[in-house]
C-alpha cells in the first residue's frame, strides 16, 4: 500500500528595506507557509545615526537641531516637546503667547504627519487619487508652517523660552482659510475611502491588535486608541496650554487596520478643534520669556518629560550634572513600541495583508534608527 506523505515546506522572504511599501529603510524577514505568515522579524538599523550620542558632544542648545531629525514628519512636535523637557529642567516659565503659538504649530505639523501618512498608505494599497488630495491639503500646511518657521520640513522653531519669532498676517490668514477647506476635504476623505468597498476589504478585520496585546508592548498614540484605549498624553499628563481648550480623544472598538485609519481621520478634525480655539484665545504679550540664557545648564539631576506626538507617547530622559553638555539623553520614541507588536499581528495572516497591517501602524523609522 502506497502513502502519500504532505510535507508544508516553509521558506523565507525578504520584504524591505528596498520594497517600495517598507519606505528604504525596513527590513522585514518573513517565514511563510504558502502565502500564510508564520513569522516576522522585523530588521533595524539601516539609516542609524546615533543622535543620543551626538547629545553628549553638543550644549542643550547645540542639540535643538537634531530633534527635527529623528521623526522628520512632525519635526515640529519633536522640537516642541525638547525645549519643554529643558524647560522643566531649568525651571523656565514660558509666556503665554509663545505657548499658544507652540501649540497652533504643533497641531499643524500633527495634521500634516497623519495627512502623508493617509496619502501613502492608500497608495500603498493601490489607491492613487487620495494620495494627490492628502499631498495637495499637507502643501498648504507646509507653506502656512514655513511663513514662520523658515522651513518645510525639519523644524527648528522653538526655542527655550519661547519661540523664534512671531506670528505673522499671512500665516494667520493661511490658517482662518486652511480650517474649513480641510474639514471640507475631510468629508470627501470619508467618502471616498471610508466608505469605499475595496478599502473595507483590505482593511476591515484584518491585523486585529486586543487592548491587552498593545499594553504588553507598550503600544501607543492612534494604534493604542484604535484598539479602544483611552490614553492621550495631552489628557493624561497635560502640558503646555492643552488643559485649557476643549477636545476629545477618538477611539476604536475593534483594533483592525480600518479602526487605525478611522481614528487618524478623526484625530486631524481634533486638531482642527484645538487650533480654532488657540487662534481665538490667542493672547498678546512677548513671544520669549526675559531673561532666559541662549546656552541653558539645567541644575544637576534627572529629569522626565512625556509627550503627544504624531505616533505616540515621546518620552525624554534627561541627566544632567549642572554644566552645558548633557551626561546623557535618552529619547523613548513611540516607533519603536509600535514595530515591537507587528509580528504577532502578521502571525497566520497571508502576506497580502502584510503591507495593510504594517501600513496601519505608521512608522516611521528613521525616529527608530536615532
Amino acid at each position: 500500500m502506497l502513502r502519500k506523505t504532505l510535507i508544508h515546506d516553509t521558506f523565507y522572504l525578504n520584504l524591505g528595506p528596498q520594497h517600495p511599501s517598507t519606505h528604504g529603510v525596513l527590513r522585514l524577514l518573513l517565514r511563510l507557509e504558502g502565502e500564510r505568515v508564520v513569522e516576522c522579524q522585523p530588521v533595524i538599523g539601516y539609516s542609524h545615526r546615533g543622535h543620543e550620542h551626538m547629545a553628549q558632544n553638543r550644549s542643550w542648545l547645540q542639540f535643538l537641531p537634531n530633534t527635527s531629525r529623528m521623526d522628520y514628519l512632525s519635526a515640529l512636535l519633536y522640537n516642541h516637546a525638547y525645549c519643554l523637557a529643558v524647560e522643566r529642567a531649568c525651571g523656565i516659565t514660558v509666556p503665554p503667547r509663545a505657548e499658544y503659538i507652540r501649540v497652533i504649530c504643533a497641531e499643524l505639523n500633527r495634521i500634516a504627519s497623519h495627512l502623508l501618512w493617509f496619502g501613502a498608505y492608500l497608495l500603498d494599497l493601490g489607491a492613487f487619487t487620495p494620495f494627490l488630495y492628502a499631498f495637495d491639503d499637507r502643501e498648504d500646511i507646509l507653506a502656512i508652517l514655513g511663513e514662520v518657521t523658515g522651513s518645510r520640513l525639519t523644524y527648528c522653531y522653538c526655542r527655550f523660552g519661547g519661540v523664534a519669532r512671531d506670528l505673522n498676517q499671512a500665516f494667520l490668514d493661511g490658517v482662518r482659510a486652511f480650517i474649513p477647506k480641510l474639514r471640507r476635504r475631510l468629508k470627501d476623505y470619508h467618502t471616498l475611502v471610508s466608505k469605499n468597498v475595496i478599502f473595507l476589504n483590505r482593511t476591515k478585520g484584518i491585523g486585529v491588535m486586543s487592548p491587552e496585546q498593545a499594553r504588553d508592548y507598550a503600544v501607543t498614540g492612534p494604534n493604542l486608541r484604535a484598539s479602544g484605549v483611552n490614553y492621550d498624553v495631552r489628557k493624561a499628563e497635560p502640558y503646555s496650554v492643552y488643559p485649557e481648550l476643549d477636545f476629545e480623544v477618538p477611539l476604536g472598538e475593534h483594533g483592525d487596520c480600518y479602526d487605525r485609519y478611522y481614528v487618524r481621520l478623526l484625530e486631524m478634525e481634533q486638531s482642527l478643534r484645538i487650533v480654532e480655539q488657540a487662534l481665538e484665545r490667542l493672547p498678546s504679550g512677548p513671544i520669549r520669556a526675559a531673561g532666559v540664557e541662549q546656552e541653558p545648564a539645567p541644575p544637576p539631576g534627572a529629569y522626565h518629560f512625556a509627550y503627544e506626538s504624531a505616533r505616540g507617547q515621546l518620552g525624554i530622559y534627561l541627566v544632567s550634572d549642572g554644566g552645558r553638555i548633557p551626561v546623557r539623553m535618552k529619547w523613548r520614541v513611540p516607533s519603536f513600541s509600535n514595530l515591537s507588536v507587528l509580528p504577532e499581528l502578521l502571525a497566520g495572516t497571508l502576506v497580502a495583508d502584510t503591507i495593510a497591517i504594517l501600513g496601519s501602524l505608521d512608522l516611521v523609522i528613521p525616529e527608530i534608527d536615532r
